[in-house]
């Protein structure tokens, strides 16, 4: 009888989706490994030691062993919960989103993997720890600018992205560039979104923030000035996305 190749990492769950009757399949992200998905045999049963630890947003230790065409879970011990998290609409669908967003954007043996994780992994903390709902939406605008760098993609609040001019105004700014334009460059203004100077300067301090750092940015940010940033950067997050980011239409409904 041939012993099956195991190996472990630490992983986040992601999402699952039903395999027969009593299997699941968990794609997870892996701090070594990127994208993974593995079979969570017997999850469903009541009396499964995998059921609780599979579920989303939970970040395990695992045992898995290699299959032919996917590996299986064989143990999982939890390293965090984020049991706050549930207790919480906003931070459920928050997380949610997270997830969703690093399932589009991630990939199997993602060269930037650990980055990624530890990315994850704070904003999944923080969000848990967050006594307001500001506070969730600061994490999660942390975490938008840095898929978006990770991934290649992230916005210039800066510089004109026609002329190279430093901004200090108002600017106009263009999703499907990913930038801002300032006045003297903008053809036809109608219709363009208008990108208040307060916003652009907030937006570009965070660019650089720590998801622990709380600076005068962060105190005088109201809720809807973060939400505002949310929305705008969700945008560009979607026109980058291969697939559509379905969580953002419950956000929209709460």
């Amino acid at each position: 009888m041939t012993t099956r190749q195991t190996y472990t990492t630490q992983a986040i769950n992601l999402k699952s989706y039903p395999l027969k009757e009593s299997d699941k399949i968990v794609v997870m992200y892996s701090k070594d490994k990127g994208i993974i998905r593995a079979v969570a045999k017997g999850i469903k049963k009541p009396k499964s030691s995998l059921g609780a630890r599979m579920e989303a947003f939970i970040a395990n230790t695992l045992l898995l062993a290699k299959g032919r065409n996917m590996d299986v879970v064989s143990q999982a011990e939890t390293v965090n919960a984020f049991g706050n998290t549930r207790k919480d609409l906003d931070k459920i669908f928050y997380s949610m989103y997270l997830t969703e967003v690093v399932n589009n954007f991630g990939v199997e043996n993602d060269p930037c993997a650990g980055e990624i994780y530890d990315t994850l992994y704070n904003a999944l903390k923080t969000i848990a720890d967050a006594p307001e709902k500001k506070d969730i939406l600061l994490t999660v605008l942390k975490f938008q600018l840095k898929m978006m760098h990770i991934s290649g993609f992230s916005p210039e609040f800066k510089t004109c992205l026609k002329c190279g001019c430093k901004i200090e105004t108002n600017a106009y700014f263009l999703i499907n560039e990913g930038g801002i334009i300032c006045r003297n460059c903008i053809n036809d203004p109608r219709g363009k979104l208008i990108l208040h100077n307060k916003i652009r300067e907030f937006l570009n301090y965070l660019v650089d923030a720590d998801y622990n750092a709380v600076t005068d940015y962060e105190t005088k940010a109201t809720e809807k000035v973060c939400e505002v940033c949310f929305n705008l950067l969700k945008k560009c997050i979607e026109q980058h996305s291969a697939k559509k980011i379905r969580t953002t239409e419950i956000l929209a409904a709460i």
